[in-house]
Order: structure tokens, then C-alpha cells, then sequence
């Protein structure tokens, strides 16, 4: 086929889900609760941070960055969403599609370093506990937080400004948002150099930081399991029992879609994609608020000083 001949893709038109109007009213009551306790609980995590010295801690330096991370990561998604429920169309621009997708690649991208960084937090504070200042002071934290940032923006746009995707065939995203698997599937051409990318990238950005999160709580396991006081092992693993928690909830669809052999997409990996794009933002701060007295007591503090009738 000539490049002359080539009618090019300026749109794209989002499937969605069903069509009916009382599961799109159940859908969009659903999603948009979703999405505003998501945004309430992770801004009440950075602000309980911000406004408590006491959680001014690399622990908690961390846990302020994955609750940013996880409202910036709903809100890539959620509203464009609950906008296009209502919709017939459901158009987006090539342009907002490709945005769309890159940022969402880079926040979970980003996410899934920030878990890895946490655990080897948690590893230093258990197994190491004299150098944990040393290893883990806030400078540190900030410099890893700033490349772990900067490294994984430069890993999901520079790709796309090396070698843009052409559409040129079929105009409709089999999902609700830009996921880069749906999109491929609607590229001209040959996109083996994606697929080798996505290869390459989920190596070091999903399978190597899963591994290393095994390993440190393999070695945080048996640090715990050497101490003698029941009540000592118990406290100390219940200072890692949210992180993986979190760990098992975001990794598990985030493998399921994309380590799947040759990165293939099908139509029922976008409803895998609602657990780390919708409710992972909502379970995050829940976990951590529930099984964590200090942030517990931080937002009662917060509550009765700024929020209660004086």
C-alpha cells in the first residue's frame, strides 16, 4: 500500500462497556464514588504527611509519593471515563489518546519502582536497623525519588518521539482508556519495535523490582523469624504487612496484562485493568489508614484541629 493512498486516523472512538442506560447509571454511581474517595483518601495520606512532623520519615516520605502517585493515576483515567458513559461516541484525538497513554504508562511504571524502593525500606529498617539513617535519610530518599520520577517519564515518552505510531486502518479502542495494548492493535505497520520495547521496559520496570521485593522480604522473613518475642515478631511484620498487601494487589493484574505471551490484548483485559487503574487508588490509602496507628492518629489530629466545629 502506497503512503499516498493511506487515509489517516485522526480519532478514536472508545468501546467502553455496555450500552444499556441503567448499567451506565450503575456504572457511573459506581466510578465516580470510586473516584472521589480515591481523591479524598489519598489527599488526606499527603496531607497528613505534610502537616505531622512526627511522619516526616523515609517510610512515610514514600507512602506520600505513592498516595500522589495513585491520584494522579485514577485521574488519568476515572473522569474521562465518567464523561464518556453517557456519551454515544466517545471520541478522544490521537493527541489526548497518546497523552493518555504515556501517562499512564509512566505512573505505572513509577509505581511499580516506588514499591520496589519501599520494600528495600523496610528491609534496611528490619534487617539493618543501626545504618538506617545512615542508608535511608531524607536526601537519599529525595534523589531516589527524583530519578525513580525522572527515569521512568524519559522510559515511556521517549519511545513514541523516536518512532510515533501511525493509525491509519480502524478508528475504535476496544476499552475505556488508551491502554497501549488496545492502541497497538489499531497501528500501522510494523510495531515489533513496541513489542521489543515493551519487552525490554517491563524487564526492569515490572519483573525486575517484583523480584527484588521478593527477595527483600524473603530476607525480612527471616530476620522476623529470629526473634524470640511473639509480641516483637508480630509488631514488626505488621510495619510490612500493608506494603505487601498493596504489593499482591497492584502486581497481580499489572502481570496478568502485560506479561502475557507476546503482549497480546484481548477484550477482557480491560476489565483486569480496573483493579490497578480504579481500585488500587482506592484501596491504597485504606490499607495503609486502617493497619497503620501513626497515620491513624495523624488524621484524627488533622480532623479535630482543621476540619471539626471548634
Amino acid at each position: 500500500m502506497e503512503v499516498q493512498n493511506l487515509t489517516y486516523v485522526t480519532e478514536f472512538f472508545l468501546t467502553g462497556f455496555s450500552q444499556g442506560l441503567e448499567i451506565r447509571i450503575l456504572l457511573f454511581v459506581a466510578f465516580l464514588t470510586i473516584y472521589i474517595l480515591s481523591t479524598l483518601g489519598n489527599s488526606f495520606l499527603i496531607l497528613s504527611y505534610h502537616l505531622t512532623p512526627q511522619l516526616h520519615t523515609p517510610m512515610y516520605f514514600f507512602l506520600c509519593n505513592l498516595s500522589f502517585l495513585d491520584l494522579c493515576y485514577s485521574s488519568n483515567s476515572l473522569p474521562k471515563m465518567l464523561l464518556d458513559i453517557f456519551s454515544k461516541e466517545r471520541r478522544i484525538s490521537v493527541i489526548g489518546c497518546m497523552a493518555q497513554m504515556n501517562t499512564g504508562l509512566f505512573l505505572g511504571e513509577t509505581e511499580c519502582i516506588l514499591l520496589a524502593v519501599m520494600a528495600y525500606d523496610r528491609y534496611i529498617a528490619i534487617c539493618m536497623p543501626l545504618y538506617y539513617n545512615v542508608i535511608m535519610n531524607l536526601k537519599i530518599c529525595r534523589n531516589v525519588t527524583i530519578m525513580m520520577w525522572l527515569g521512568n517519564f524519559l522510559l515511556s515518552a521517549i519511545p513514541t518521539i523516536l518512532r510515533p505510531l501511525v493509525f491509519c486502518g480502524g478508528n475504535k479502542v476496544d476499552h475505556f482508556v488508551c491502554e497501549i495494548l488496545a492502541v497497538l492493535e489499531l497501528a500501522c505497520g510494523d510495531i515489533s519495535f513496541y513489542k521489543t520495547i515493551m519487552f525490554v521496559v517491563s524487564l526492569f520496570t515490572l519483573l525486575a523490582p517484583l523480584i527484588f521485593i521478593v527477595v527483600s522480604y524473603t530476607f525480612i522473613i527471616l530476620s522476623v523469624l529470629k526473634i524470640r518475642s511473639t509480641n516483637g515478631r508480630s509488631r514488626t511484620f505488621a510495619t510490612c504487612s500493608s506494603h505487601l498487601t498493596v504489593v499482591f494487589i497492584f502486581y497481580g493484574p499489572i502481570i496478568i496484562t502485560y506479561m502475557a505471551p507476546a503482549n497480546t490484548f484481548s477484550s477482557s483485559q480491560k476489565y483486569v485493568s480496573l483493579m490497578y487503574g480504579a481500585m488500587t487508588p482506592l484501596l491504597n490509602p485504606l490499607i495503609y489508614s486502617l493497619r497503620n496507628n501513626e497515620i491513624k492518629e495523624a488524621i484524627r489530629k488533622i480532623v479535630i484541629k482543621y476540619i471539626s466545629p471548634q
